[in-house]
């Protein structure tokens, strides 16, 4: 009887932390990172954005989020409904292909207009890392199944390495936050069985080092 508890305790707990490596996977999802380090590149990099006001800024992650969720999100749906994939998920090497192939032109449009915004050079940065980070996933892809999740993490990660080179005050604390939510996001992908260790780690010197590509090209 106590043997029939331990292994009923052992289930709940694993569906308990499969569960929340679910909302971890949905809640960090990398089609929403560009939008959500727009939001705190505003807040930590004060000095960047300090010509800009507030209803601009609000409109520019509006167009932010249209273009790098809404678009990305409706145009993977449409796959679905047409036969394109056979999962929104995406679970498979073949399922991505034609979805990132859209992203990346989402992705480049972005970054062009943000540009011709005159956006401040961490936007930038963020942006053509992004654009950057969807080209080396697809070419990953062939290969191998590198985690999005991870890349997406990573390139969060690799944009306050930046901000820590060209900004003027102490982001550590926000680094190193950076570091544990890529940490746990990682985790997630891994007790879910989605990646293994190599795929996960991919993906994370993938986003950091495109961040950094694009930092050093911009410059």
């Amino acid at each position: 009887m106590q043997k029939a508890n331990t292994t009923i305790s052992e289930f709940q707990y694993k569906k308990g932390l499969r569960n929340l490596a679910e909302v971890v996977s949905y809640s960090f999802h990398p089609v929403f990172m560009p939008t959500v380090m727009t939001i705190v590149l505003c807040y930590l990099n004060r000095v960047g954005f300090a010509g800009i006001d507030l209803k601009e800024r609000i409109l520019w992650v509006g167009i932010m989020a249209l273009n790098t969720i809404f678009f990305p999100i409706l145009s993977i749906l449409l796959m679905k409904v047409l036969g394109f994939i056979d999962s929104i998920k995406l679970k498979t090497t073949k399922d991505r292909i034609i979805p990132l192939i859209a992203i990346m032109i989402f992705y480049f449009w972005a970054y062009r207009v943000f540009k011709s915004f005159n956006a401040p050079f961490i936007l930038q940065v963020l942006l053509l890392g992004s654009f950057w980070g969807v080209i080396v996933v697809f070419m990953a892809n062939i290969f191998t199944k590198i985690s999005m999740h991870t890349a997406g993490a990573g390139g969060m990660v690799g944009i306050l390495i930046v901000l820590m080179i060209v900004g003027h005050i102490n982001f550590l604390i926000p680094f190193l936050i950076a570091l544990v939510i890529a940490g746990i996001i990682g985790s997630a992908r891994m007790i879910l069985g989605a990646h293994t260790p190599f795929e996960i780690w991919l993906g994370y010197a993938a986003g950091i080092a495109v961040q950094i590509s694009a930092y050093l090209y911009l410059s």
